[in-house]
């Protein structure tokens, strides 16, 4: 193959792995809380073979699906979107990152404050829509900036636009991931920029994402180190902190992301695409939105078919997901649960793989499909 489109629908699980009870996810389902909304329409995906897949019952099955199939079971130790980033590239995370039930100690936050010139707000875990909700006026009477986390390995900062500029807000949380380290080293510093009033504050897309580099080189850098293209679309380039990374392309969405994964169809490179749509997890999932979470995937599913019909002979594309992020669960947290995998190609010959322990086989199957080296 010369060109691999890898596409991580961000948040979609298929079931409870048989470690969730260990996070705290017995019984979490993503796709299964979805699809009992009755908004989920997904002829592509079915086509392919998504019901087809162990342990999936919320789709009907396909005599003959159109792509090989299969379910992977995390390896590392966490359930967030680094994580699982870097173990679909092959790197397996044994040790969790830190997380911070209680909030930040002061050794973080009073050297954020002496780096920054800040003061902060809250310092908890907290919903990102309601922490602007419940502190947003008092950061703007106060200039002081709303710093929270989540169950995750996060370190977040939400400020008004009006007050804290996104690009001076992107100046902060480089200052803050700099501060992150060793053992207080976070998967991600993440930049909330928020707008409107009082009693309607509302998150803007110009969301951006600081992670922790990747310690050792995943199949990006193998790829890179060989000559293939390397390309990033969303948050790809935050994510691995452009380790391995040859070319980004941000986006604001999924709809953007789907537009440039579609406009990269025109493009003679030679290597891997890799796309991350957000909406599902940042806009659906944290938000417990299960019918807008049915409805961005039955836009996708709508999209894909129209994409996969533009595939060239040797092309390949390979759809998983990083976690899940049950939006019919009591929390609005992540979810510890199988991906599902999907590789499709007009020159590949479909089969069900069954249940993959690893999420690394995906990194796996696109150096395979390359033909590169470090398979």
């Amino acid at each position: 193959m010369k060109r691999v489109f890898f596409i991580v629908l961000d948040s979609f699980g298929i079931g409870a792995a048989p470690d969730a009870a260990d996070f705290g996810d017995v019984g979490a389902n993503t796709l299964a809380g979805v699809a009992a909304t009755g908004k989920l329409t997904l002829p592509n995906l079915t086509a392919m073979g998504l019901g087809n897949i162990d342990g999936v019952s919320a789709l009907p099955r396909v005599t003959t699906p159109t792509a090989s199939v299969a379910r992977l079971r995390e390896k590392s130790n966490g359930k967030d979107t680094t994580t699982g980033h870097w173990e679909l590239m092959g790197l397996v995370s044994e040790a969790p990152m830190p997380t911070y039930p209680e909030g930040f100690p002061p050794e973080v936050t009073e050297a954020f404050e002496a780096k920054t010139g800040y003061g902060i707000l809250c310092n908890l875990p907290y919903s990102g829509t309601d922490v602007i909700r419940d502190y947003g006026e008092e950061h703007l009477k106060t200039g002081k900036l709303i710093v929270y986390t989540s169950a995750d390995s996060v370190f977040q900062i939400a400020a008004h636009e009006s007050l804290v500029p996104p690009e001076k807000l992107y100046d902060i949380c480089r200052t803050a991931r700099a501060l992150l380290v060793g053992k207080h080293a976070v998967g991600r510093v993440i930049a909330r920029p928020f707008v409107g009033e009082a009693g309607s504050f509302t998150r803007t897309a110009n969301r951006r994402d600081f992670s922790l580099e990747p310690p050792t080189d995943t199949v990006l850098d193998r790829l890179k180190a060989q000559g293939y293209d390397t390309i990033g679309v969303g948050k790809i380039g935050d994510i691995f902190a452009m380790k391995g990374i040859s070319d980004t392309h941000p986006t604001h969405g999924n709809d953007e992301g789907m537009a440039v994964a579609a406009s990269m169809l025109e493009r003679d490179f030679n290597g891997l695409c890799f796309i991350n749509l957000v909406d599902f997890d940042m806009v659906y999932g944290h938000r417990q939105d299960a019918v807008g979470y049915a409805e961005a995937l039955s836009r996708f599913d709508a999209w894909l078919g129209g994409f996969t019909a533009a595939l060239g002979e040797e092309d390949a594309l390979i759809i998983t997901a990083d976690h899940g992020c049950d939006p019919t669960d009591d929390s609005t947290d992540h979810t510890r649960e199988y991906v599902p995998f999907l590789v499709y190609g007009k020159a590949l010959a479909p089969k069900n793989l069954g249940t993959v322990y690893g999420f690394d086989a995906a990194g796996k199957t696109v150096l395979h499909l390359l033909g590169a080296k470090g398979e």
